[in-house]
């Protein structure tokens, strides 16, 4: 499939997604996000990819917010669909993939690009990247998710000061918050990102989604995580990678996984 403004690849059972709009800083409009969703739905139906990657085009921007100009002059009506489709288009989407995703924060990750680097199942940083929320110093809020997702990773407090703020903060702020779990040279980037994914490759698909699934439910109002863990426990017990990994082990040689 064809796209305007990102780039796909695949190599080694990896996904690599490039948000390509450098002269924009990478920013995410409409035609971007519905070109995303395409994408990590095609990856997602694709059983030789294992992992995907997301980063931005450039040296300065992972993304850096949403094209203001798009909704400047929407209804109240207007702003909440936009939020709500693009939440359940993206956001939410790329948070329930069953293929691991991996952000790699490559300059400034603000508003919607921050709120896409939080969907993402974990975060790498570039040493210089900067992220932020500043949708209150426009007069609006974060409407893709931000107000709950970063709670979830920082902690209320943190939240709070990032989004009333509007401020941004840095690589190591974000690393000593727990926003992401790494920093490494920005040269270092999309290679240290792709030896994670290669890691995480090496075993069960099967299991790896369960346990998507199962730590996604202990954040879902209604929800019982533990409820939900103890279902996929049982679930994996009928896959062949659970059937391989314990043959694997007992016969004391590496598996090899189908993702079954």
């Amino acid at each position: 499939m064809k796209f305007e403004n990102i780039l796909v690849a695949i190599e080694n059972n990896l996904g690599l997604i490039t948000i390509n709009r450098p002269s924009k800083l990478n920013a995410l409009n409409g035609d971007t996000i519905q070109e995303l969703h395409l994408a990590f739905k095609e990856l997602e139906s694709n059983s030789e990819v294992k992992t995907i990657l997301l980063t931005g085009e450039g040296e300065k921007a992972f993304v850096a917010g949403a094209d203001i100009a798009e909704f400047a002059n929407f209804s109240i009506e207007e702003g909440a669909q936009l939020a709500e489709q693009g939440q359940e288009k993206l956001f939410n989407f790329v948070e329930n993939l069953s293929t691991p995703v991996i952000a790699a924060i490559n300059g400034f990750a603000l508003g919607g690009g921050l709120e896409l680097a939080m969907s993402c199942h974990f975060r790498v940083a570039s040493d210089n990247a900067k992220m932020g929320l500043p949708e209150v110093s426009l007069g609006v809020i974060p409407g893709y998710g931000g107000t709950q997702r970063l709670p979830q990773l920082v902690g209320k407090g943190r939240a709070m000061e990032m989004i009333l703020t509007a401020g941004m903060i840095t690589a190591e702020d974000a690393y000593r918050s727990g926003l992401v779990n790494h920093i490494v040279p920005h040269a270092d980037l999309l290679d240290f990102c792709k030896k994670l994914a290669l890691r995480i490759q090496k075993n069960s698909p099967a299991a790896i989604s369960q346990a998507i699934l199962a730590v996604n439910a202990g954040f879902k109002e209604g929800t019982n995580g533990f409820e939900t863990e103890i279902k996929a426990f049982g679930k994996c017990f009928g896959t062949e990678d659970f059937k391989e990994g314990t043959t694997a082990f007992l016969d004391k040689r590496k598996a090899n996984f189908t993702g079954k």
